[in-house]
């Protein structure tokens, strides 16, 4: 009960930063889209209501593997990470944009991360599998290069090409 109940609480909260962030947003989607924070805020949401809706679909059950909450545990705490001890500041932020600033940051961040230490079964994690999870921060980092290649915008500081080089953005990355 306990379990769902949290379940819960973290599907709500992720749901509620993503659409009042894409509601607070004046710029384009496609660039809402290109922060690492909405894609994986984005795959909380979605993993967890999939988990509650759909737990025996094969959508639900592949959240549901401890391989699957891991690496999304891994991404989220990359967020938290980088958010706090890099990038807060930059932006001066006030009323919603504060809150929901907050939400995908700070609170959804500690939401999952208990959520993993609590209800995920760690025992059939494999170093393999470790590797894998570095496939979506790789393509990522990928598709940001790209895009702000092609747009001239960079979704952080540190990945800004233009300003930085690639060996620096490399080097920022790892």
């Amino acid at each position: 009960m306990f379990k769902k109940l949290w379940e819960i609480i973290i599907a709500i909260t992720a749901w509620i930063a993503i659409v009042f962030q894409a509601y607070l947003t004046n710029g384009s989607f496609g660039n809402l889209f290109s922060y690492f924070t909405i894609l994986t805020n984005s795959l909380i949401a979605i993993s967890i209501t999939a988990i509650l809706f759909l737990p025996q679909k094969s959508i639900g059950l592949f959240c549901k593997k401890p391989s699957v909450q891991t690496a999304i545990a891994l991404y989220i705490f990359i967020v938290a990470l980088v958010y706090n001890t890099v990038l807060r500041g930059i932006l001066t932020l006030n009323g919603w944009n504060l809150f929901v600033d907050t939400l995908l940051h700070v609170v959804v961040p500690i939401q999952y991360i208990i959520y993993w230490f609590i209800f995920t079964q760690k025992g059939t994690l494999t170093y393999k599998q470790g590797l894998n999870w570095l496939y979506f921060p790789f393509a990522y980092l990928l598709y940001s290069l790209i895009r702000g290649a092609y747009y001239g915008w960079y979704p952080y500081p540190f990945l800004n090409v233009q300003q930085l080089g690639y060996t620096k953005v490399i080097i920022n990355s790892v």
